[in-house]
């Protein structure tokens, strides 16, 4: 073997063995997929973590989209700078103790398009995972970009140990066919589903309380069961998650009685029982 092969062999060992110390380190990894864009799984994977932060857990945020990373602009950090040492990168860390990492702290004009293949996009994906200081987590949540693709298909082979996949869809028929298709994904890949999330479903009128579904409600349930999946609630619609995102602060944070927030603790509660039911995991 040519002395530049052999190099080359130790650097990729020595990045395997620091992926797998770092994800022996992290208790629970949850990914959460879509597989349309437009259907607010970002804000689902915010408000996610941002929930199991503030009841205590030591958790992480990975924003696994290359080419539209939006959690920064959700945590309004957009303009932090990441800092490194010899023991890797630091992620970004938002109160109470939420560490964050995006593709959006490494691209200084964020109207620059980031025009990578695949082989980059998976370099870089590995590196999030591996070079990364994320330590001692309770739990790792990573918001995928839609579809199937190059990013989708790295992150789950980073992770074959996951907890599983969180699907997140709307009522419209559109939507509910692509969840199905990630529902199909994840048991290709032999992952578990943990369940579908039904997001903007219905809205209540601030004034007379009448519920209007927008966009119909219940297919995410719906689908659940012909799927024989899980169905882990429903987010209606509500304009204070609207606000949070232009003001950078999940709606958990925001307004915690909102019917959102409320929702969003309903779900963090099957999931963590979900979760901690898994393989013995505490």
């Amino acid at each position: 073997m040519a002395e530049e092969e052999k190099i080359e062999v130790k650097t990729v060992q020595k990045q395997d063995m620091k992926l797998i110390k770092n994800l022996l380190r992290i208790k629970h990894k949850i990914i959460v997929t879509s597989g349309k864009g437009g259907v607010g799984k970002s804000t689902v994977s915010a408000n996610i973590a941002m929930t199991l932060a503030m009841r205590g857990y030591d958790v992480g945020l990975l924003d696994a989209d290359i080419h539209g990373p939006n959690i920064p602009k959700m945590f309004h950090i957009e303009d932090e700078m990441l800092h490194a040492d010899d023991t890797g990168i630091l992620p970004i860390i938002v109160p109470p103790s939420l560490k964050i990492m995006s593709m959006a702290f490494l691209v200084r004009d964020a109207d620059n398009p980031i025009i990578w293949r695949g082989p980059m996009k998976i370099g870089a994906l590995r590196q999030f995972v591996a070079d990364v200081r994320w330590g001692d987590l309770d739990y790792l949540i990573v918001d995928l970009p839609p579809g199937t693709g190059d990013e989708p298909l790295t992150v789950a082979q980073l992770m074959p140990d996951a907890d599983g996949m969180v699907v997140v869809t709307t009522p419209q028929e559109v939507a509910l066919l692509n969840s199905r298709k990630s529902v199909g994904f994840a048991r290709q890949l032999k992952m578990p589903v943990l369940g579908i999330i039904e997001n903007m479903s219905g809205f209540v009128c601030p004034n007379c309380r009448k519920e209007v579904d927008l966009f119909k409600k219940g297919g995410g349930e719906q689908a659940a069961k012909e799927l024989d999946v899980p169905f882990l609630g429903s987010i209606p619609v509500d304009p204070k998650v609207v606000i949070s995102g232009d003001e950078g602060m999940p709606v958990v944070l925001l307004d915690s009685d909102s019917p959102a927030a409320k929702a969003f603790n309903d779900v963090v509660d099957r999931l963590v029982e979900k979760t901690r039911s898994r393989s013995g995991k505490q």
